[in-house]
């Protein structure tokens, strides 16, 4: 399958995880700060690209180190401020931010792989349509939440063979956001 073959327009939706995609994970922790949060190199230029690309960029995270005390939602939320005012003073928008503090233990619909983030992202953007929707992650995580909803999938990774291991779930790989802006 070739990106192009999509033919994206204004009435798809760009589906975007956060940590390892637009910022850099810190391995075994949590950005709980704006000043450990580190956009990764071209994000900005990226999601400026989609912006003219893609009718509505929305941000699905799992954040739970809310759920493990190490931050709270206002801290998240704080720190998703920040970010979206970074990318609007390069020309680009995020248009809604949803993020789950549960616990991967806790097994909650709102947590990726379940469809709650979606499902709030439908709601509150109704024109929204999953067949019409591209979601890039960087876990399989992000993958399984893709597919359950419909949705085509870029697992943003290193790992060029990924799609080979896993067929049903990754659409497309790109070695970072990009890369798979330049598709544009």
């Amino acid at each position: 399958m070739n990106l192009h073959n999509l033919k994206i327009d204004q009435s798809w939706t760009l589906f975007l995880d956060r940590d390892g995609v637009i910022n850099r994970r810190i391995v075994d922790g949590y950005a709980r700060s704006w000043n450990e949060f580190e956009l990764l190199p071209g994000v900005v230029m990226a999601i400026g690209t989609f912006s003219r690309i893609f009718g509505r960029i929305v941000v699905v995270t799992n954040q739970q180190g809310v759920g493990k005390g190490f931050m709270t939602s206002n801290d998240v939320i704080g720190i998703h401020q920040q970010m979206v005012g970074e990318i609007e003073k390069s020309g680009g928008r995020i248009d809604s931010v949803f993020f789950s503090p549960h616990r991967s233990s806790d097994h909650n619909f709102n947590r990726k792989p379940g469809l709650g983030m979606a499902l709030q992202a439908r709601k509150k953007f109704p024109e929204i349509r999953f067949k019409k929707s591209l979601m890039a992650g960087d876990s399989l995580t992000d993958m399984i939440f893709g597919k359950r909803c419909g949705m085509k999938t870029a697992l943003i990774t290193q790992d060029s063979d990924a799609a080979k291991r896993y067929p049903r779930l990754i659409d497309f790989v790109y070695p970072d956001l990009i890369s798979l802006a330049r598709e544009f």
